[in-house]
């Protein structure tokens, strides 16, 4: 219950920093949409979606992968807990793969009305 409290908070200060602080150009359109904090709270998986292309993708993850130490510097002046969580990113797939299933379904519907 408590990783779960803070990972809501950790993934609130992620998106904050990124959008406000983070000025690396490969970093695009990116949003944050899980985060997962072993149960000691010294590990987090932190799970995010890129808008773009193939090529912005690659680009905003080698980004974020810089970026991860300074994240991870500003949480913990942010957040007052006894261990300052390892942050781990991690591509979220799943937005783009719904983009994709609700274009086939709509593609289908298209056909049918013909």
């Amino acid at each position: 219950m408590r990783a779960e409290r803070v990972g809501q908070e950790i993934k609130r200060l992620i998106s904050e920093i990124i959008r406000d602080e983070i000025r690396d150009p490969r970093i695009g359109f990116i949003t944050i949409t899980d985060v997962e904090l072993s149960k000691d709270l010294r590990d987090a998986n932190v799970y995010f979606s890129v808008l773009g292309s193939k090529e912005q993708e690659k680009k905003s993850i080698e980004g974020i992968n810089q970026a991860s130490a300074f994240i991870r510097k500003l949480i913990g002046e942010r957040i007052k807990l006894r261990f300052n969580p390892q942050l781990k990113f991690k591509l979220d797939r799943s937005i783009a793969y719904g983009m994709k299933i609700e274009k086939m379904l709509k593609e289908i519907k298209d056909e049918k009305k013909k």
